[in-house]
This record gives structure tokens, C-alpha cells and sequence, in this order.
């Protein structure tokens, strides 16, 4: 146990490979299902229901300006199921369909796609997105692995409408999870691979500043990195600031603080934690996704999460 969290209570199982877990105002709670190609939506009670089916590798979730659910398609690799539990695997070029943006209808449950490309450049992985103000908003594409080889990764702002999308920042290894301070003035970011927490200055809509470092090609700033084999994955904020980034290895929630100064480690049964949001009275609930067990659990959680923009 941690001072962070009490006692955890499995939601949802049976999931396939759960990711990009976001609370609707009734409770219930979407979640993608990345191995089955489908979105989900969840009631308090555990019933699940599918919301729609884009195929390919639906991964992170939001909800935009217009009520639609928002997701970054990575569009899809191979799985390896081993003693009841799955792990991603790498690429195959027999059936990735290409990395997308998507828009679902939760009413109808109908899919549009928005983003295939940026400036001729193909998107190859999207990975996790998160809204600004202004109705925007940022996304990492992960980039996908092949056997000999692996893309760099990048940072993207786009339009909701499907109007405008441009990179914000290239390269990147491997960007994972990424989020918004409280004031909105510094852009998150989790690298996978390397374990590392990264901060950028938002100047504007889809506009980065750049730090003046020992580095000329350093353009943000290092907020912290792990030791030994671990892996970051999506991330959620607190109202106080504090950055809860899903640590893959460890199998739990890392809380850091944005200096950097103060890390803690909140446990879970699952090596392959994958996902933090918050909901509930006060945002005082974390909902986290055990991927390769194929869970969706809550937790309370003792800091009240950042409310999202939409």
C-alpha cells in the first residue's frame, strides 16, 4: 500500500489489452480495447458494451470540444499470448492498415477518420492525446518496431474539425503518454523506451518554445528518468500538478512532481500497467488499466486528478 491509493476494486475483465481509459459524466467508462480493435464502454456495475469497431489498433481516447470520442489508431500489430495474459508484439506488414486519427460517434457508434498524414508524412503509430483550451489537440505518434527496424517518434497538433494538423516536435524515442499542467503552460510527455519524463513550453495552440540548453537540439526540459528495465506508458495529471506516468516493468503508477524532485512508486498486479485517469466525486478516483491480465480497476486515490478540458 501507498499513501496515494486504498484499497483496489476490479471493475471490468476479460478485456483485450485494455488501454485509454476515459469517465463519462453517467459513471460508466471507455475504454479501448486494443487487441480486439474496438472501443468499449463500461458501466459501474462491469457490463460491457462495444461503442464501435475501427479495427487496427484504436489506442489513446479523449473526448473533443463536440462530445465525440477522440482516438489515436496505431493501426495494429502482432500479439503473443502467453499463460493467460497478452503482450503486444511487433509490427506485421501483412496487416497494419496505417496510423490514423478517429472519431467515433457514441451515439451511432459511426468512425470517421481525420489524419492519415502530416505535410506528406505518413502517421505510423499514434499513441495518446490530450485537448488544450482551445479545442485542440496534442498527440504522440509512438512510431511502430519491426524486426531490424523501428520509426523515430514525434509530437502532433491538430484541429478537431480535421482542418489543420502540423509536428510540433521530431524526433522523439518512442512517445507514449502525454498531458497538460494545470495551467496549461507546459506540455507533457513519456517516453517509453527510455523511461524518461519530458516538459515543453506551450507558447500557443500547437506552438512549443524552445529552451536554451548546453544542447542545441534539446527543446525541452528532463523532468525525470528511471533506472533499471522500466517502461512508461500513458500518463494522467493531479490538480496539484503532480505527473502519475503507468510504468511498465514495475508494474504500477510513478508520481512525479514537476521539478522532478519527489518520485514515488504506487503498486499493481500487473507488470503491464498501462493507463491512469480520474473520475468520480472530486476526481478523487483512479481508474487504471492492467493490460496484459485484461482488467479495468479503481482505486481511491488520495490527490484529486486535473478535470480535462472536454
Amino acid at each position: 500500500m501507498t499513501s496515494r491509493m486504498t484499497e483496489l476494486r476490479e471493475i471490468a475483465s476479460g478485456l483485450r489489452f485494455p488501454e485509454g481509459p476515459v469517465v463519462l459524466p453517467d459513471g460508466s467508462v471507455l475504454v479501448v480495447e486494443i487487441a480486439a480493435g474496438q472501443l468499449t464502454r463500461i458501466a459501474p456495475d462491469g457490463r460491457k458494451d462495444v461503442v464501435a469497431r475501427p479495427g487496427g489498433g484504436p489506442n489513446g481516447a479523449a473526448i473533443g470540444p463536440d462530445g465525440k470520442c477522440y482516438l489515436c489508431n496505431n493501426g495494429g500489430n502482432r500479439w503473443l499470448e502467453r499463460d493467460g495474459k497478452l503482450y503486444p508484439g511487433l509490427a506485421d506488414d501483412n496487416t497494419y492498415s496505417g496510423g490514423r486519427i478517429e472519431r467515433v460517434d457514441l451515439a451511432t457508434g459511426a468512425v470517421e477518420v481525420l489524419y492519415t498524414e502530416c505535410d506528406g508524412e505518413p502517421l505510423h503509430g499514434p499513441n495518446d492525446l490530450v485537448f488544450d483550451s482551445a479545442g485542440g489537440f496534442w498527440f504522440t505518434d509512438h512510431g511502430k518496431t519491426r524486426r531490424r527496424q523501428r520509426d523515430r517518434g514525434a509530437i502532433y497538433y491538430a484541429r478537431a474539425d480535421g482542418s489543420f494538423i502540423s509536428e510540433a516536435i521530431f524526433p522523439l524515442e518512442a512517445p507514449n503518454g502525454i498531458g497538460l499542467s494545470p495551467a496549461g503552460d507546459r506540455l507533457y510527455v513519456a517516453e517509453t523506451d527510455t523511461a524518461r519524463l519530458w516538459a515543453f513550453e506551450i507558447e500557443g495552440p500547437g506552438k512549443i518554445g524552445c529552451t536554451r540548453g548546453a544542447l542545441p537540439w534539446l527543446r525541452g526540459a528532463l523532468i525525470a528518468g528511471l533506472p533499471g528495465y522500466q517502461l512508461f506508458d500513458s500518463l494522467g495529471v493531479e490538480q496539484g500538478g503532480d505527473i502519475c506516468v503507468a510504468t511498465i516493468g514495475a508494474g504500477g503508477i510513478t508520481v512525479i512532481s514537476p521539478d522532478g524532485k519527489r518520485i514515488e512508486h504506487v503498486a499493481m498486479p500487473d507488470p503491464l500497467t498501462t493507463n491512469i485517469c480520474f473520475g468520480g466525486a472530486g476526481l478523487r478516483t483512479a481508474y487504471i488499466t492492467l493490460s496484459s491480465s485484461g482488467r479495468l480497476v479503481a482505486v481511491d486515490w488520495t490527490q484529486p486528478g486535473l478535470p480535462l478540458n472536454y
